[in-house]
């Protein structure tokens, strides 16, 4: 990862979970994120073959309250940040099986944002004195 999408994730792990990340912390990020992507779109593709259609549009993924809260979250932390472009690069190389909709490719960042911010604000409500992620957490 170039050194400037690195300083953004480090941002904003600092101001969604007040936590700090290093290069693996990250790497590791990107990976638990783009498998809970994944396993989204999977269950949106099966939603789209039970109810006939071949692409799959947003009302066919899953997009439970507290994730939905999570974007939004992140779109107010993002005006600061800066971080949707590089979200838009790392989603459009989700791995996908399915035809996506133009509408779903392009909420696809936003969900990213919305797991990215869920994971950071999950690391302080496991350990309310983390200053730093590490392997282990």
């Amino acid at each position: 990862m170039p050194v400037m999408g690195f300083v953004k994730f480090e941002q904003f792990f600092r101001a969604a979970g007040g936590v700090s990340v290093d290069r693996d912390d990250v790497k590791r990020h990107l990976g638990f994120v783009n498998d809970a992507l994944y396993d989204l779109l999977l269950m949106g593709q099966a939603a789209a073959e039970a109810n006939a259609r071949t692409l799959s549009s947003p009302g066919t993924c899953p997009s439970p309250g507290g994730l939905q809260e999570s974007i939004h979250a992140y779109e107010r932390r993002d005006e600061e940040i800066e971080l949707r472009a590089i979200l838009e690069d790392l989603a459009a190389r989700a791995p996908l099986d399915a035809a996506l909709s133009e509408e779903t490719e392009n909420r696809l960042p936003l969900i990213f944002g919305g797991v990215s911010t869920a994971l950071a604000r999950t690391f302080k409500l496991a350990d309310a004195e983390l200053k730093a992620v590490y392997t282990r957490e």
